[in-house]
């Protein structure tokens, strides 16, 4: 089945030469504008971070964090990003994250100035059996030069305290530059085991 462009990740929008039956299939078949193309999974234990070096190109990528498990306890997962091969760890990071508990208890958690975006944020993992983390992020803008790089996240974990924990919110790297990597690590020790997928969304072309 043909789709509308020149190439696999430039997809028209629908002006009804498409069915929905052949929509359903472009879909289906990952070549459908707003599709999700697996890029990279990574399943590691024992790691100190988990680092993305393939893009692809692509305006957003979405990112999922799957039963995360951690050597510390009370930790919380980080984002810092890579920009023309270079690791940026100066105090250059926004973030904004709103924490809530199973216990009723809602505070907010932010900086903008941080030598990373926290990720996990408040909703800190604890490290007893069966106590996890699992999250998912939208990044924007990540391979444009012109532009400054942009995450939203959500996460769920089960605190030390056994309770389920979220939070929810977003971060910045206020700079316009190429960011050509993304590194995941914690707030502090090893990953002890987790399984994380990188996608890239595919784009309308209006």
């Amino acid at each position: 089945m043909s789709y509308l462009g020149t190439q696999p990740n430039d997809v028209k929008k629908n002006t009804g030469l498409y069915t929905p039956s052949e929509i359903l299939q472009l879909t289906k078949d990952g070549s459908w504008g707003g599709s999700l193309e697996l890029i990279e999974e990574q399943t590691v234990s024992s790691v100190a971070n988990v680092e993305f070096t393939n893009l692809g190109n692509y305006d957003v990528h979405y990112l999922t964090v799957d039963n995360l498990k951690v050597v510390n306890d009370n930790v919380w997962l980080q984002v810092r990003f890579y920009e023309s091969g270079v690791l940026e760890t100066a105090s250059v990071y926004q973030f904004a994250e709103q924490v809530g508990t199973s216990t009723g208890t809602f505070y907010e958690a932010r900086s903008s100035a941080n030598g990373y975006i926290q990720f996990m944020v408040g909703a800190n993992v604890g490290n007893a059996t069966n106590e996890s983390g699992n999250a998912y992020c939208y990044f924007y803008n990540l391979t444009n030069s012109a532009k400054y790089s942009f995450l939203t996240n959500q996460c769920v974990v089960t605190s030390p305290s056994t309770n389920a924990n979220i939070n929810y919110g977003g971060g910045c790297l206020p700079q316009a530059s190429e960011v050509t990597g993304i590194q995941l690590l914690l707030s502090s020790g090893n990953i002890s085991s987790a399984t994380m997928k990188l996608y890239g969304v595919k784009q309308w072309v209006t």
